[in-house]
């Protein structure tokens, strides 16, 4: 999300994170099959290159699902792709729920961690950033909560994961949308190279640095902008959780089977 393209299609890190693969699937030895693939996004994605194929990548992610649609929907799908790479990133939608189960929340995270790590060469799994404002620090402790439970995942299934949430710099509130829910093209690309250093690939920057410092909104124009977010995406996200309802809702991911991607193609 957030990540538009000039079509009007959205990009995010998953698919910056499997252009750069690709495109080093290509620069390796005995080319085109190469030792990894990803399968990526806020949900569970999956790869599994072939000799004659390829690159492949799929995308299974769908804005707004809950752990119990990641796990009833998509973690099956990605565990029979047999994977050489998977990323699942879940559950901290249900965080951001008024009523939020932590205890079905981590049964569920356990259970998709248990049948895709056995069937994947790698798992790697996130602490999401966490935005700065007084919204987030409501539910900063369920997403602490969330975030210890899934480095003793990480630990217990041989995991890798992507510590987004410490570092600070994807608290910057310039990296993220005007939704406060998502991050901007920059914040995506950030994500991308710390995935991609976390995969044990080299730098090509430096992911935390800060944002230089910028000219500080005046009290009026921040006011705007607090009033352009309720109007534009608080009440509309609120109607939605009064009437149980996602933004996801009908929603087909983007790339939902295997297929070849090759670096030139990608987005």
């Amino acid at each position: 999300m957030s990540d538009r393209l000039p079509d009007g299609t959205y990009r995010g890190w998953a698919d910056l994170l499997a252009a750069r693969l690709a495109a080093r699937v290509e620069e390796l030895p005995g080319s085109p099959s190469g030792p990894e693939g990803p399968l990526t996004g806020p949900g569970a994605g999956a790869t599994g290159p072939e000799a004659h194929e390829g690159f492949r990548y799929a995308n299974l992610a769908v804005r707004g699902k809950l752990i119990g649609q990641i796990a009833s929907e998509q973690v099956d799908v990605a565990a029979a792709m047999g994977a050489d790479l998977v990323t699942l990133v879940g559950g901290l939608n249900d965080t951001l729920r008024p009523k939020c189960d932590m205890g079905r929340v981590r049964g569920l995270l356990e259970e998709s961690v248990g049948k895709l790590a056995p069937s994947c060469g790698r798992l790697v799994l996130m602490r999401s950033p966490g935005r700065q404002g007084p919204v987030m620090e409501r539910y900063r402790a369920r997403m602490e909560h969330l975030f210890t439970f899934i480095d003793e995942l990480a630990e217990r299934h041989g995991a890798t994961v992507v510590d987004l949430y410490t570092g600070g710099t994807l608290a910057d509130q310039r990296l993220w949308a005007d939704d406060r829910l998502h991050l901007t093209d920059e914040g995506h690309r950030r994500v991308a190279e710390a995935v991609w250093q976390a995969l044990g690939h080299p730098a090509t920057s430096d992911w935390r640095t800060p944002l230089p410092p910028g000219v500080t909104p005046s009290w009026l124009a921040r006011r705007r902008a607090d009033l352009r977010f309720t109007r534009e995406h608080l009440v509309p996200w609120i109607g939605r959780r009064l009437t149980g309802r996602s933004s996801g809702d009908g929603r087909a991911p983007k790339r939902p089977e295997l297929t070849a991607l090759a670096c030139e193609d990608s987005p």
